[in-house]
């Protein structure tokens, strides 16, 4: 059978396949989840209490229980903290205006390539908000760890960016997570300033640094985190979280699309996807205020 009018043109391309390598090649927050397939819309999860097991007495002495037990003595009795919470797969989904059949065939550009495109950055955008707000607790810091900046990283006379980040990492590590590695997430104004204090401000006190900095690109990784930039950011705030730990995307159902055909006028593109971003890690993600620019 012939290809009916304005088929000819897709009949040999995987829409499907399409949308989820554009999904690949957009910079999502999703890259820095653990991301685990569930086959359920209501997910229960366990939050535990960060850090080492410890006891001590009751007299107010800091001596571990745990140390220099006596000999035939019975061990102290230490458990850990628990806490129960429940969340819910969220759709994300959309779909094209009617593209006519007449346009995808005589368009000079492709139309079904393009709109797909579109619809799967419309849809990982607002993946990459839901993760930031659970990442974040929607910018208003609960059980994750917070520090308000002195001063705003683009003043250039009093701001010490690198004593805020080197805080992040104290952070980070007083809850025994690894900060080398961890992700510094923040907007690219933000990013400017930070590295042009860097480069611009402190980099001639620093031998070598700034030449060094601009040839390699090692001020991409500082102090050990590495600096992602994000435009879903909220002014004058950064982030520093241990990635793969600090939030879990549980995927219910991957990227996906379909062209739905109205034979003889045109088609439309419907892209979806479903999960949901948990905060399985509080203490593995330090929220920073006041980064600059308000």
């Amino acid at each position: 059978m012939a290809d009916s009018y304005g088929q000819a043109d897709i009949r040999g391309l995987d829409v499907d396949r399409l949308a989820k390598g554009f999904a690949d090649e957009a910079i999502v927050l999703k890259q820095y989840c653990n991301v685990v397939t569930t086959g359920f819309t209501e997910l229960r999860y366990y939050s535990k209490t960060a850090g080492f097991l410890d006891s001590t007495d009751s007299t107010g002495s800091t001596d571990s229980k745990i140390l220099d037990v006596a000999f035939r003595a019975q061990p102290d009795v230490i458990g850990q903290s628990w806490t129960r919470n429940t969340a819910y797969v969220k759709k994300f989904f959309v779909e094209s205006e009617l593209i006519s059949n007449e346009d995808i065939k005589g368009a000079d550009i492709d139309l079904i390539a393009t709109t797909v495109r579109d619809l799967v950055r419309a849809v990982e955008h607002q993946v990459d908000l839901r993760i930031y707000n659970v990442l974040t607790e929607s910018d208003t810091p609960s059980n994750i760890q917070d520090i308000t900046i002195t001063h705003e990283w683009d003043d250039t006379a009093n701001a010490v960016p690198v004593s805020d980040l080197l805080t992040a990492r104290e952070y980070l590590r007083n809850y025994n997570y690894e900060a080398n590695g961890a992700i510094l997430l923040m907007r690219p104004d933000a990013a400017r300033f930070l590295i042009n204090h860097l480069i611009a401000v402190k980099g001639s006190s620093i031998p070598n640094f700034a030449s060094d900095t601009v040839r390699t690109g090692v001020v991409m990784e500082l102090l050990g985190l590495r600096l992602v930039e994000s435009s879903v950011c909220t002014s004058d705030k950064a982030v520093v979280f241990v990635p793969n730990r600090a939030v879990t995307w549980k995927q219910f159902a991957p990227i996906s699309s379909t062209i739905i055909d109205e034979p003889m006028i045109g088609k439309k593109i419907r892209v979806m996807e479903e999960g949901e971003a948990i905060l399985t890690d509080p203490k593995a993600v330090v929220y920073l205020a006041n980064v600059g620019p308000s």
